[in-house]
């Protein structure tokens, strides 16, 4: 079968990046509070954005160029991911195992690109600051602290290794980064995930390694619009 892995590891991708834990394998770049050691930009207390708010500010079409197809939105079950080799990504449990962050406020949207495999997805996600900071970093903590583990979903075992990548300078007030490897029925497929929290906005682009750092930055700007 075609590398499906790519739009399996968007997912699973995603959902891990809800639920992360230990703080090796992120990379901050927030100053701490003295008195919560919690993130301390002025953005902090940003207001919390609904779902249909963020719906608006996710990249279109246009925003990406020519060659760029949305993906139709289907509903996923995680009910029977199972994780092997990674005890503390699978503590996470449920959708957290997936990669399916569960903060109740988001938006997504995924795209091909140039007629092929190549992927690309979007995720938005708003809620308090700390909140944010802490489900997110848990989440990719505990995936690159497992070089490499397995994810058995509906019965098929998925491959996964795992490498902390530098996380990009200047944007927001935290960022992670990493790179995913997923491998199954001999074929594989490599993503890059990138997150930044922004006050009460946290932002995940997922795919292709070229895509997504293609984008990064106007997915970050048109996240950040107030209009």
């Amino acid at each position: 079968m075609r590398v499906r892995v790519a739009t399996a590891a968007l997912g699973i991708t995603a959902a891990l990046l809800a639920v992360p834990a230990c703080s090796t394998g992120t990379t901050h770049h927030t100053a701490p509070s003295a008195h919560t050691g919690k993130p301390a930009d002025a953005l902090q207390k940003a207001a919390v954005l609904s779902s249909a708010a963020l719906e608006k500010r996710l990249l279109d079409e246009s925003d990406l160029g020519s060659g760029y197809l949305r993906k139709p939105e289907h509903p996923t079950q995680h009910d029977d991911v199972t994780v092997i080799g990674c005890p503390a990504l699978s503590e996470l449990g449920g959708d957290a195992a997936t990669g399916m962050p569960a903060f109740p406020r988001k938006a997504k949207a995924a795209f091909t690109y140039g007629g092929s495999s190549s992927e690309v997805s979007e995720e938005l996600y708003s809620g308090s600051a700390d909140k944010l900071s802490d489900g997110i970093g848990r989440i990719f903590d505990a995936m690159t602290g497992c070089p490499a583990y397995q994810v058995v979903a509906s019965g098929a075992p998925i491959d996964i290794a795992a490498q902390k990548l530098p996380a990009p300078h200047g944007l927001g007030g935290e960022q992670w980064s990493q790179l995913l490897t997923f491998s199954t029925g001999g074929r594989s497929a490599v993503v890059k995930q990138t997150a930044i929290r922004d006050g009460s906005l946290l932002l995940i682009v997922s795919g292709s390694p070229a895509l997504v750092d293609r984008h990064l930055d106007k997915a970050l700007a048109k996240a950040r619009a107030t209009s």
